[in-house]
């Protein structure tokens, strides 16, 4: 019995035994299946995350897309000014920005008063708004709301302190959505090669400006040098009218000297000679100039009374206005300290043939005086150019001391009579210019000359001043808008100091940069910049 009891409870304990260790195994294996359970969620978790993140890049790329702005750009030329606007697409019913950039012309600087009204006209509903002064300088910033579709133009009224002017966009287009937007932009994407971002901002701060070439007539032209001299006419020399010894009126009287009409340069006194004594010789003339007068007033009086002939009386007024007409010359142009000598016109002193304290003979040259307003440009032309010398009609005429060239219109030049033979030992052929002196111009002095001649044929030409050269090739800036240029190729004619003749490369449509195209060029050398750098929107 008591083994039966005892294999009773050996069997339960066994039992408990087997049943707390499976108890303990599926504990942990719960414990497993929640640490991997967490784990799994942990990486579910961080997986959502990171999809998030994904989804939050994707939405901003989306957004950026969306919200991508539509530029459209807007250039026009009045006779006074110029505008580029950059615009947001037209869009029925929603606001639209226009940056306006206005500039002066023919100097284009910006405008920096004034009233603008801006009028966009779409099948005749006009809808406008006016800014009482720029936004910034040279910028006005427009806010519009299109009423209908469709094409239209946008006019700007300008009104300031000197008057009222009107520039004219022809062709815009108001579109019924963004899709329709988005197509139309599509087609009007810019070619960018070799081009330069050079903003309204950079111009406005340089002496800039932009035209399109010229198509005109443009002959032969011949490149030379040219003497100055005064014109003819335009210079005097003074002569002594008496011996004696020159004393100079001012220790300043140097060759160059600008003088007036009628300004004292010299005296010439004869007092301390013996023979031809000038005080002398007024005092003879005076005297005999007061003896023939008071004769001459007697035999007046004679001869009414029949007392003298007639003879008698004739003979002492001839004496008498013999005597006043040399008296009067003494006095007219000498005093007790001889003759004054006084310049004859205004100009400068050429040259000084005497020194002072020297003596002079009556008739003896003593100074010259030239002229300043009026100069004769004599120009040595090579043989070969003999033909072409009587088609001569006009010339540019370069300084050397600034290095700029003006046209004849400017100087109001002629073409004088060319010579018929060589000069000296040169064998060159004269050809005479007159010009005013409007640049400066030193008589004596050798200046560069542009002669042009007449002919029947046009070319197209641009200012000498458009054109860049590297290495034997020659540019110009061709402008796509006016922010951006493209530097393109040219081959060149002829030159007549002002303008070139361009054979290839440009059409007469093309505007190009005429003033400060180096400026241009060094924009290019440092790298692209943001065409909307510094705008306003």
């Amino acid at each position: 019995m008591y083994y039966k009891i005892l294999l009773v409870v050996l069997m339960a304990s066994l039992i408990s035994s087997c049943n707390q260790s499976n108890s303990h195994e599926g504990h942990n294996q719960d414990i497993e299946s929640h640490e991997d359970l967490d784990h799994d969620e942990h990486e579910e978790n961080n997986h959502d995350e990171e999809s998030h993140e994904g989804n939050d890049h994707r939405t901003d790329v989306g957004n950026q897309e969306e919200n991508d702005e539509i530029k459209f750009q807007y250039t026009s030329y009045s006779s006074d000014f110029e505008l580029f606007a950059e615009a947001d697409a037209f869009i029925v019913g929603e606001t639209a920005n226009v940056l306006s950039h206005f500039s002066v012309l023919p100097n284009f600087n910006a405008v920096e008063q004034g009233k603008i009204t801006i009028i966009l006209s779409v099948n005749g509903k006009e809808t406008k708004q006016t800014l009482s002064k720029p936004t910034r300088k040279g910028i006005y910033s427009f806010n519009i709301e299109p009423e209908t579709q469709g094409t239209g133009k946008l006019t700007f009224e300008i009104a300031n302190d000197k008057g009222t002017f009107e520039v004219t966009v022809p062709e815009v287009t108001v579109f019924v959505n963004h899709q329709d937007a988005h197509k139309a932009s599509e087609n009007m994407v810019i070619s960018q090669t070799n081009t330069t971002v050079f903003t309204k901002e950079q111009s406005w701060k340089i002496n800039f400006a932009t035209e399109v070439p010229n198509r005109e007539a443009f002959g032969r032209v011949i490149k030379t040098v040219a003497k100055i001299e005064p014109a003819r006419g335009g210079q005097s020399i003074i002569a002594a009218k008496t011996s004696g010894i020159v004393l100079f009126s001012d220790n300043g009287l140097v060759e160059g000297k600008k003088v007036v009409n009628g300004q004292k340069l010299f005296s010439i006194s004869s007092n301390e000679l013996a023979d031809n004594n000038l005080s002398v010789r007024l005092a003879e003339a005076k005297s005999n100039y007061e003896t023939s007068k008071a004769n001459y007033e007697r035999k007046s009086e004679l001869v009414g009374e029949k007392i003298i002939s007639e003879q008698d009386f004739l003979n002492a007024k001839n004496n008498y206005k013999s005597a006043k007409a040399i008296y009067d010359n003494l006095v007219n142009n000498f005093n007790s300290n001889g003759q004054q000598i006084k310049s004859s016109l205004n100009g400068y002193i050429k040259q000084i043939y005497i020194t002072n304290g020297q003596f002079v003979e009556s008739g003896q040259a003593l100074v010259s005086i030239a002229q300043n307003k009026n100069l004769l440009l004599t120009a040595q032309v090579q043989q070969k150019y003999l033909e072409i010398l009587p088609t001569i009609v006009s010339a540019n005429v370069k300084t050397l001391h600034n290095n700029k060239t003006y046209s004849f219109k400017e100087l109001n030049g002629k073409v004088l009579p060319h010579g018929e033979s060589v000069t000296g030992n040169s064998y060159m052929i004269p050809v005479n210019l007159q010009i005013e002196n409007k640049a400066g111009f030193v008589p004596g002095t050798l200046t560069e000359v542009f002669l042009k001649a007449v002919t029947n044929s046009n070319a197209l030409t641009v200012p000498n001043g458009s054109l860049l050269e590297e290495q034997g090739i020659y540019y110009v800036f061709v402008q796509v808008n006016p922010e951006l240029f493209e530097k393109r190729e040219v081959s060149i004619g002829g030159t007549d100091g002002l303008r070139t003749e361009i054979t290839k490369g440009i059409s007469e449509h093309d505007r190009i940069v005429t003033s400060g195209a180096m400026q241009v060029k060094l924009a290019q050398a440092t790298g692209a910049l943001d065409p909307h750098s510094g705008h306003v929107h």
